[in-house]
């Protein structure tokens, strides 16, 4: 998709179809809406007037009003895009919104959208120029790659149009932010899409390796040998079942000029395929489960990012790939395996109780890892437990945090990206859930507050070092398409 800035007024926009957004200003309780479009003109709000008049448009989010040769506008056609009540007004429904335009475009053919720029009190221009930006190109991603029909309906150029007030230089900067975001984040959903027969834990470390060059990052992508010298017992117990070898994959972005510390840590869970090991999970939906990567993807798609983006700062990312498998090699319910040890400390001993609880294996030698390759502060993503989900349902994705600033800061960081996170506790008292009677500690925790008990686990490793584990196990996917989004991997955590 090639993207470019425009500035101009919307009526002089010659495109297959024009994107214009609209609120409902109406006061709370008004019998009607009261439509206002926010456009940097009046020229659309002249071609809409009789169908607004009629009131079948309420400008509710994501609702769209398709019209064809729009008197007074240069466009072929003009499609208006709501975003709701214009008191709840956010980029977050704006960047949802431009997705929508590209999606009503694709199935129509028309390869040329221009987006009108939202005018409204109270919207930052650059972060409103970057989330049509990043909605636009996450908007045109589908995921029925393996189809022998699938024709290429992709948009090929969209126009974001700025009013003549615009500062061109801020607008053009916030434009490529935006595209380097949507772009990484569509990186990282096309891995999860693969078949697990397709994306090995090797492929994977291939595909990480080629964008790595492609952008400047230095990656080594070690397996089994390199594992065992660094005795990552915990990593190799779930790697023990398959014929498929494991990737450890260690990505490092570092600018020239970059300061000693902070060094962020960037651990992500690649599972590639999860069938749960022993404890095997039941048929229904198993085939989702090469989904279990999306942290990982999500962790190689924000290196992607960040090295475009040229952040002045140095960054590790480390991914931990591997496929669960049931053999007779498989580690079983009651083994105990040796976690890679802290330097001046032995690895903890761990008691497996359920095979399916294999994420929190790899990341805890991977968070190990991180700390021994110098990273200050980590922040892992994992589809780690299914408890996330019926503790938040599938709207916002689990935070943990054992460090109020790196929590804080996170969650300055949401009102940018538009991801929806809701903190989970992790005190003290949790961890006598996982505590072992033959070893230091156990994998799971039985039946209550499953996705604490395995960001307690977790903590173990990270220790003292300011952490944040985001469990996005019930938000990585969607089953059914939303007006903005395909169905399949929604690449969060990006």
């Amino acid at each position: 998709m090639k993207t470019e800035l425009l500035i101009r007024s919307t009526s002089d926009v010659e495109t297959e179809l024009l994107a214009v957004f609209a609120v409902d200003a109406a006061a709370k309780n008004a019998p009607k809406p009261e439509i206002r479009l926010l456009s940097g003109d009046d020229g659309p709000a002249r071609a809409a007037q009789t169908v607004l008049e009629s009131g079948e448009f309420k400008a509710e989010g994501c609702e769209t009003l398709l019209l064809h040769n729009p008197a007074g506008l240069q466009a072929k056609r003009l499609v208006l895009v709501g975003l709701g009540k214009a008191g709840k007004l956010t980029v977050h429904e704006i960047r949802k919104g431009a997705a929508t335009a590209v999606r009503l475009a694709k199935p129509r053919g028309l390869r040329a959208v221009a987006l009108a720029v939202p005018v409204a009190e109270g919207l930052d221009p650059g972060l409103t120029v970057r989330a049509l930006a990043e909605g636009a190109v996450l908007g045109d991603f589908d995921s029925d790659t393996y189809r022998s029909d699938r024709k290429d309906r992709s948009v090929q150029v969209v126009q974001v149009v700025a009013p003549a007030s615009s500062d061109q230089s801020a607008a053009q900067a916030a434009l490529r932010e935006g595209v380097i975001v949507g772009e990484s984040q569509n990186f990282a959903r096309a891995l999860i899409n693969e078949p697990g027969n397709r994306l090995t834990p090797t492929v994977l470390g291939e595909r990480a390796a080629a964008m790595c060059r492609e952008f400047g990052i230095r990656c080594e992508v070690h397996s089994t040998e390199k594992m065992r010298e660094l005795k990552m017992g915990a990593f190799l117990s779930v790697t023990q079942g398959s014929d498929e070898p494991p990737a450890l994959i260690v990505m490092t972005y570092e600018p020239q000029g970059a300061p000693a510390g902070p060094v962020p840590g960037l651990v992500g869970k690649g599972i590639t395929f999860d069938t749960g090991g022993i404890s095997i999970k039941p048929s229904d939906n198993m085939e989702k489960m090469k989904y279990d990567m999306a942290g990982g993807a999500a962790m190689i798609g924000a290196m992607r990012a960040i090295a475009q983006l040229q952040l002045p700062v140095k960054v590790i990312g480390i991914v931990c790939s591997a496929e669960n498998m049931p053999s007779g090699k498989a580690q079983k319910p009651g083994d105990v395996q040796i976690a890679m040890p802290a330097p001046g400390k032995p690895g903890k001993s761990i008691e497996i109780i359920n095979t399916d609880a294999e994420g929190r294996l790899v990341l805890a030698d991977g968070i190990t890892y991180a700390k021994q390759l110098g990273a200050t502060h980590l922040i892992d993503a994992a589809t780690l437990t299914g408890a996330v989900a019926v503790a938040l349902g599938q709207i916002n994705a689990g935070i943990f945090a054992n460090d109020e600033d790196s929590f804080e800061r996170f969650t300055e960081g949401l009102k940018v990206s538009g991801e929806r996170f809701w903190r989970l506790p992790l005190d003290d008292d949790y961890r006598d859930v996982i505590k072992s009677s033959i070893a230091d500690i156990k994998n799971t925790g039985g039946r209550y507050g499953g996705a604490i008990n395995a960001a307690m686990f977790l903590k173990e490793f990270a220790e003292e070092t300011p952490w944040l584990h985001l469990d996005i196990a019930a938000t990585a996917w969607i089953d059914d398409a939303k007006p903005w989004a395909a169905s399949g991997p929604t690449g969060i955590a990006v």
